[in-house]
This record gives structure tokens, sequence and C-alpha cells, in this order.
């Protein structure tokens, strides 16, 4: 079902300013020389580096021009990623709603829909039709997800396994390393060898500082929104560790500022 109904526009003008930090053929024929995705890490931010207000509580941050930007950058990846966390206190669409795309306007295919993917580990995410990426899934509006897990097939329930591959997810199995948890490299080739040739990693904070802290090297681009408000103390909040005091800081060049609404967007390539 193709219909324009809570479909979102952003402008051309805006587009164009965006383009060197979003997959191209270039950035993704290098990347696939690493095996790799073009990976694009992108959040949304309070003035004191917060994304949400508390611990499990989804905060509307940016305002709607921005929100517009985020549909127009999904509309750009193969696949968009979240950790559990927030899969699991946002209850999220994960979907594109950029007027033209897939479901909104562009036709009865699903071009331009991202696919899912979920970071959990340890099987905690207890989908089902109540969540709203299903029903996104049912109307002809979005992409079934994929879940990266270290659970062996066997521990994860019958009824989870049947219900994903029924509406066309599915799960990918990884082994974890010394350390108990899969690296970045291992999820990002993971998803090179399922054709993904470029992902937009959204959140959470555990997710965003991590992949800040242990593997900056793999991101290709950040977009960061900046938003006009403080938040407080008490929220969650984007600080990557120091994994030693030698380490240098994460630092952006080629670093473009955009004015969007009343946020203002921060572009930019890791510092290697």
């Amino acid at each position: 079902m193709s219909s324009t109904r809570d479909a979102l526009n952003f402008p051309e003008s805006e587009r164009a300013q965006m383009a060197d930090y979003l997959p191209s053929k270039t950035s993704i024929a290098a990347a696939h020389l690493k095996s790799l995705p073009h990976t694009t890490l992108t959040y949304a931010t309070s003035i004191d580096s917060q994304i949400t207000i508390s611990p499990g509580i989804g905060s509307p941050i940016s305002g709607p021009a921005s929100k517009a930007m985020t549909h127009y950058l999904r509309s750009k990846h193969d696949a968009i990623l979240i950790g559990v966390n927030t899969a699991i206190a946002d209850n999220p669409s994960l979907n594109c709603r950029l007027e033209g795309v897939g479901g909104y306007g562009g036709g009865n295919s699903l071009d331009g829909q991202p696919r899912p993917i979920i970071i959990d580990p340890r099987g905690r995410w207890n989908f089902g039709e109540k969540n709203k990426i299903f029903g996104l899934v049912k109307d002809g509006r979005g992409k079934a997800p994929w879940i990266i897990t270290v659970e062996h097939e066997n521990e994860i329930s019958c009824k989870k396994r049947d219900f994903l591959n029924r509406v066309g997810g599915k799960y990918i199995f990884l082994s974890p390393g010394q350390t108990g948890k899969f690296s970045w490299g291992q999820i990002l080739q993971a998803l090179r060898k399922e054709r993904i040739e470029s992902v937009m990693i959204e959140g959470g904070a555990g997710i965003i500082n991590g992949m800040l802290a242990e593997s900056r090297e793999l991101i290709d681009g950040i977009i960061v929104t900046i938003a006009p408000v403080w938040l407080g103390k008490g929220g969650v909040v984007v600080t990557p560790e120091r994994e030693n005091q030698g380490k240098e800081a994460v630092r952006l060049k080629e670093v473009k500022w955009i004015p969007l609404g009343q946020d203002v967007v921060c572009c930019g390539k890791v510092l290697q």
C-alpha cells in the first residue's frame, strides 16, 4: 500500500549540503575493499550532550526540519541500526517516511526503505505484532528487522523465530570474542556479507559511545543534530570512554555546520 499520509519532505537545497557525508559509489567501493559497508553515525543531542531525558524514556529533542532530515538520511542507506535498549524503550518505527519512497507515494515496492538492524546479544527483545515496526511491515510501509545476537539458534524460542521469518525478518548469529561480546568489525562485516552496502547507526547511547570509543576507524561519516535545549542532570549522555589516557580524543575533519530550523547540524568525518 502506497500513501502520502504522514510523508515528510526535505528540500533539495538541504540535501545537497550533506552529499559529501553520505554513501556514494566511491565511498561504498572503498568500504567494500575492507569487506565493510559505508557507515554513518547520526543522532540528535541537547546542548548538554544528552540524547534523552532519562534511561528508558524516549524524549523528542530536535525540531520538524531535523526530523525530515533523519528520514532523508534513512532513504540513503540500505540499513539503519539501533541497540536493543532503544528497541525496548522507544518501540521505534525504523522506517523512512520521506515523500516518494516505497509506501509513501513511491509505488507498491519498498524502494528507499532501509532494513532495520537490532543489536540484541542476549535475545532480550520480546517483539510481536504490538510493535510499531511490524504494523508498518503489514501496511507495506517498512521492512522487517534483522536481529544480531550471540545466542545459539537453539536458544531462541521457536515462536520468535517463526514470527520473524513469517514477516520477512531473520536472526544473524555471531560468535562472541574473548570479552564475551562481538566487535563492531564483526557486525559490519556480517552485514556486508548480507549485501548491505551502507548502514546508518542511530543509537542509543551505548551503541554510539561504544562505536566512538572502540571503532572510530570504521565510521565514514558523522551527522549530529544539536537542539537548543538543556535536558539537565540525570539524562543519557553521549560521552565515549577513552580506553587509555594516551589515546587521542575523537576529532572531526571536513566539518560543515548546517542551520536547520531551530537546530544546527554538524557534519564531519573522523580524523584518523
